[in-house]
């Protein structure tokens, strides 16, 4: 996830705090209370949780986690430079989301993803679909190191293209982080993949190396699901397809020299642009293509009947920022050419921020620190030690709502345990990778999944159990644990 998470550096040296005097049921009492909380407001509000709700429980758990502390003589500014630290570590990832909202918004009405979808209504068949969008952000991925490019940029539009097959949201959204996740884990450019071996003392390639054992099977089980799933769904997009195609061309000016755009971004993130600028530049790129593909189009949006340098600005601005919307005669394509800029990714950053002050008095009141030193007490075997592992990364994708965290944390706890052993380092970031990296993407409130939900414009309940690769991987771990397989020992001196 390289590029498009906030920057790692300095996480290895982050100070993480220990209060002796806080218990594990003291610790554990906000998280069950969070827990409750956000279970009764799902009931209530269902799909619309995310919309402010959620954001206020959020708070309302970081409130029970600072009385504890207050219980447990922590100071007020103690926990609220907790929050401080956690909050500047979620800038990049901030405005990473404000960029993917303002690209968006112009490769939409320049014509790129209408484009995409035209093109991959006809390249890609229903039966294959879902295996395709596996192997395609699993490469695009590898590339990148960043499962958040992918999932702004390609995932956007196969998400689309699976709406015009009639495919289930959740299950292309699914088969888009599974392959998304897959090349975050293995690849060299990702953050996540330096950071795990950093925190277990390891070195990348072997740890890249030791993480096939586990993750290639977990890989190879997915296709095999979704291309069962292939087989299986019944899909409505064969036979409209003409139509649809019809009302694409008829709507946009639809070409190849579109695609341009998406490959300099991708080109600009390989050869490791900040992404940021990458974005900027695809966002900028998109309004220029906007202006010679779709004139009208843009005219339209700028409140004229004819493009001149009034309506060009305004057309251009409100894609990049608000709300705008390309009326069809088709009603699910008309759900399809929407957006809303940078104003339609406010909801996710207002999530993020409250999620980060939860974990920041978490971590400031030392339950973060309490918990995972209990899972440690458990960890009497071998493979007791990796359910530790496992157990703690989700423990703090959960309640500290970071990734980062769930590999930082778990990894500093976690290093002597292993060692102590005679476990190479390996056997840590390999689990810290399997658990922590891929499941932020199951939780809503964590960063990954309010980003991916957001970006992907599908709830984290829709995809969850179809992103098979990311609740699949802790398992395979584990049983590769419990089976002993290719556990690596420490070599003697």
């Amino acid at each position: 996830m390289a590029d498009n998470k906030p920057n790692y550096e300095h996480r290895e040296n982050e100070n993480i705090v220990s209060n002796r005097e806080l218990n594990i049921w003291e610790a554990l009492l906000p998280v069950f209370i969070l827990v409750g909380m956000l279970a009764f407001n799902v009931f209530v509000y269902g799909d619309d949780a995310l919309s402010g709700s959620n954001q206020f429980i959020l708070l309302l758990g970081a409130a029970v986690a600072a009385i504890v502390g207050f219980f447990n003589k922590v100071s007020y500014q103690q926990m609220m430079d907790e929050v401080a630290e956690n909050v500047r570590s979620t800038t990049g990832a901030l405005l990473i989301l404000l960029m993917v909202g303002a690209l968006s918004g112009t490769w939409l009405i320049s014509g790129i993803i209408p484009s995409m979808i035209y093109y991959g209504l006809q390249i890609l068949n229903p039966t294959i679909f879902l295996a395709a969008c596996v192997v395609i952000c699993a490469i695009i991925s590898i590339a990148t190191g960043s499962s958040w490019t992918t999932a702004a940029t390609v995932g956007i539009a196969l998400i689309g293209i699976g709406e015009a097959l009639g495919i289930s949201l959740g299950m292309t959204a699914g088969a888009v982080l599974s392959g998304a996740y897959f090349g975050d884990k293995m690849s060299p450019l990702s953050d996540t993949t330096n950071l795990a071996p950093t925190m277990a003392g390891g070195e990348l390639f072997s740890h890249i190396k030791y993480m096939t054992i586990t993750t290639v099977p977990t890989v190879i089980v997915t296709l095999i699901i979704f291309i069962i799933l292939g087989f299986t769904i019944e899909t409505t997009g064969t036979a409209q397809t003409d139509a649809l195609l019809g009302t694409i061309s008829s709507t946009f000016n639809v070409s190849g020299w579109l695609f341009l755009v998406p490959v300099v971004v991708v080109a600009m993130i390989v050869k490791k642009a900040p992404p940021l600028l990458a974005l900027l530049v695809g966002t900028l790129l998109g309004g220029l293509f906007a202006l010679i593909f779709q004139p009208e189009i843009v005219a339209k949006i700028g409140g004229g009947e004819s493009l001149n340098l009034q309506t060009a600005y305004k057309g251009i601005m409100d894609a990049i920022t608000v709300d705008v919307a390309i009326e069809t005669d088709n009603s699910s394509l008309n759900d399809l050419f929407s957006s809303g800029g940078m104003k339609g990714m406010l909801g996710t950053i207002w999530l993020i921020l409250c999620a980060m002050v939860f974990g920041g008095i978490m971590d400031g009141i030392g339950a973060l620190e309490r918990i995972t030193k209990s899972l440690l007490k458990l960890a009497k075997s071998t493979f007791g030690l990796f359910a530790s592992t496992v157990g703690s990364c989700l423990a703090l994708n959960i309640t500290a709502s970071d990734q980062y965290l769930a590999i930082v944390v778990p990894g500093k706890m976690f290093s002597k345990a292993y060692e102590e052993r005679g476990l190479a380092p390996e056997n840590l970031s390999r689990t810290l990778e399997d658990s922590g990296t891929v499941t932020s993407v199951l939780i809503p409130w964590n960063t990954c999944g309010a980003y991916h939900s957001s970006v992907l414009g599908v709830g984290v309940a829709e995809y969850a159990l179809f992103a098979i690769f990311n609740w699949l991987s802790p398992l395979m771990t584990l049983l590769f644990a419990a089976l002993n397989i290719k556990i690596k020992q420490l070599e003697s001196k």
